[in-house]
């Protein structure tokens, strides 16, 4: 562009590199430049498409450390550094592994609760028996909790006809006193 500018409207290379704010120096480096890549730059270009290569073949799932390995494998000399620079120019991101859930029951860290049903499930009336269940639910403005309580007597027959007129579903369990609501 700097060339152009000299030859088509007469504007001296200083003016130009200074209205785009490049040195002179690196204007007549670049004309110094010569024709076909260099050495550096061939190599830098194959190490790209064998990156691309091992990223795809892995169903983009591969980061930087096990492209690097298979580089090594092929018989690169390459550091860590590099294919990361180099995967992080066209937007090459391996898939993380996935959070390692940590349980609330520990083994040797806390008892486990007792088990009062002893495993039998059978309701033999109303509001004997109930189990529940809690979770976290990630959302952009933090964790959302889930609980819910269920009698083990109610038939599903019972559980939908109670859900659906929606009568009670302001309150929670903890403003019920921990009670399930009756329909």
């Amino acid at each position: 562009m700097i060339s152009d500018r000299r030859t088509e409207y007469d504007i001296p290379h200083t003016v130009a590199c200074r209205a785009l704010g490049v040195s002179e120096a690196w204007f007549h480096k670049w004309r110094r430049r010569p024709s076909e890549p260099t050495k550096r730059e061939a190599r830098r270009r194959q190490l790209e498409e064998r990156i691309t290569y091992f990223f795809r073949e892995s169903g983009d799932t591969y980061g930087s450390p096990r492209v690097t390995l298979d580089l090594w494998a092929e018989g690169w000399q390459v550091s860590v550094n590099t294919v990361a620079e180099i995967m992080a120019d066209p937007g090459l991101q391996g898939r993380r592994p996935p959070r390692r859930r940590r349980s609330l029951t520990r083994q040797g860290k806390r008892r486990a609760a007792p088990d009062l049903v002893h495993r039998r499930f059978d309701a033999v009336a109303p509001d004997v028996l109930r189990v529940g269940d809690m979770t976290a639910i990630e959302t952009g403005e933090g964790k959302l909790y889930l609980a819910t309580v269920l009698d083990l007597l109610a038939s599903p027959a019972r559980l939908r006809d109670g859900i659906a007129p929606r009568r009670r579903a302001g309150r929670s369990v903890a403003a019920d006193g921990g009670r399930c609501p009756r329909w």
